[in-house]
């Protein structure tokens, strides 16, 4: 890579002492700090206090038995090892507790913190460190995996700075944002960048809305604040898209209005209520609008009603779907995130085209099922000791509904992958419905589990549904 160098070229004149005067003020401008960066160094020094650590640690995981494989990395002859095995009598170490680290923010005094729940997702305890290195061990309030954000409470008695939350539907493509985290443990890193654009969908579920931005995001970053440049949270940093695993300035933040409903809620009893009208929906391209006799392609088509859920006898398959308690519904994509941020019990009016002609109808808004604790199933082979690292739902019509899976799909939702387990490494998702494990069908939690059981084959042959396109993986089980 070659360097090169820039001249500042004055224009020529006989008065030497002109141009030493004009080139000593030009320095003089440039060395002083501009009113944007006294402006910004403000900022951060206003709101860095209420930037945390957050330090996860899972339980020590048990040296392999006899026969089984040793994870040899990060042992200092852990290479060799692996090609030659090691030497006669060599005890393998017990692998120590798993930590991992992310970032949040004080929500408010009383210690309420924010961060991932894929921060958080599985430890046995959790803490969290202040500007001030100040430890405290904190209680997990509460998480909600569709939205990927956690509350946590600390006792620190006097001393919390909150920050405020920044209304993130106000903020435009373009406008400067500030990103405060810990990545790779480096505490109070302050990166900036812009607003590169807003509404993203990055398949992390229906009721998740992210702001894309350049500003430098990298792992330990999760969890963390996204500010405008009133000091307002906008965004909780969650996720990059990264082929080398470093930041690239593609760096996606949960919407501080999705924060700030779901925070209240699982301040409120621990757990996320959402709406739930018990519809299924898609998008309105102009060859079905035109099949629909239509001429706009906005809104949300309704594909399916659910049986006894609010929309049964309201809404009918082909109405289209315009607003929401007066939102606009662009999209499919927008009408998740109106019901799900929407109290249940609520009467609200929608928008419709119906044959051509608009009204308006009105629903009570139910509660969401397809989340219940009560149907997710953790899929683990006590009988062969391994673990798929999954949590899967059946697909009932209430599933279907909420994921748009198609009827003919047979098999088991993906509601959770614990990170790094066989089936994340696999590459599996969630929202995958898995079809097979080698021939047998798994059409509920208990028939995936049996055929973990009895399976022979190491990799395990994996059919998964993703999207309504049938693709195999395989997945290593030990």
């Amino acid at each position: 890579m070659s360097i090169r160098k820039s001249s500042l070229l004055l224009p020529r004149t006989s008065n030497w002492m002109g141009v030493s005067a004009l080139g000593a003020a030009m320095l003089a401008t440039t060395a002083l700090p501009s009113m944007a960066d006294e402006a910004l160094a403000d900022l951060v020094e206003s709101v860095s206090p209420s930037v945390v650590t957050i330090i996860a640690e899972q339980k020590a995981a048990p040296s392999p038995a006899q026969g089984q494989s040793f994870d040899f990395d990060g042992h200092p002859f852990g290479e060799f090892f692996k090609r030659f095995g090691g030497p006669e009598g060599f005890n393998m170490p017990q692998r120590g507790p798993a930590q991992g680290l992310g970032s949040g923010f004080v929500l408010d005094e009383a210690g309420y913190v924010v961060t991932n729940h894929h921060v958080v997702d599985n430890a046995e305890t959790v803490t969290v460190r202040l500007s001030d290195d100040r430890t405290f061990e904190a209680e997990v309030v509460g998480t909600d995996p569709l939205t990927d954000i956690a509350v946590l409470k600390i006792d620190a008695g006097k001393g919390l700075q909150a920050v405020k939350l920044g209304d993130s539907d106000a903020i435009r493509v373009g406008e400067d944002v500030v990103a405060i985290g810990n990545p790779f443990g480096l505490s109070s890193t302050v990166t900036t960048g812009i607003v590169s654009a807003k509404g993203r969908n990055i398949s992390d579920g229906p009721y998740a809305e992210f702001i894309q931005t350049d500003a430098a995001i990298n792992k330990g970053n999760s969890g963390g604040p996204l500010f405008n440049m009133d000091g307002e949270v906008v965004g909780v940093n969650s996720a990059i898209y990264s082929p080398s695993g470093g930041s690239v300035g593609l760096g996606f933040a949960v919407t501080s209005n999705i924060v700030e409903h779901i925070a209240a809620d699982l301040q409120d009893d621990g757990q996320v209520s959402r709406g739930w009208l018990g519809v299924s929906i898609q998008n309105i391209s102009p060859q079905l609008a035109a099949a629909l006799g239509i001429d706009a392609s906005s809104g949300a088509l309704v594909a399916d009603v659910v049986a006894d859920s609010p929309a049964d006898g309201v809404l009918e398959q082909g109405d289209v779907i315009l607003s929401f308690n007066g939102e606009a519904v662009d999209s499919s994509g927008d009408l998740p995130i109106l019901v799900g941020t929407t109290k249940v019990g609520t009467a609200s009016n929608l928008t419709i085209l119906r044959d051509g002609k608009q009204e308006t109808v009105t629903l009570t808004v139910g509660q969401h099922q397809a989340a219940s604790a009560q149907s997710d199933t953790p899929v683990e082979s006590e009988a062969a000791g391994t673990s798929l690292g999954v949590t899967v739902a059946p697909l009932t019509e209430t599933v279907r509904a909420e994921t748009g899976i198609a009827k003919a799909v047979e098999g088991v939702v993906v509601t959770d992958l614990q990170p790094d387990s066989p089936a994340a490494r696999a590459g599996l998702q969630r929202g995958d419905v898995i079809v097979k494990l080698g021939n047998q069908d798994t059409f509920t939690p208990e028939a995936l589990k049996a055929a973990l059981d009895s399976e022979k084959t190491d990799p395990a042959l994996v059919l998964i549904n993703r999207a309504g396109s049938q693709i195999f993986v395989a997945v290593e089980l030990v």
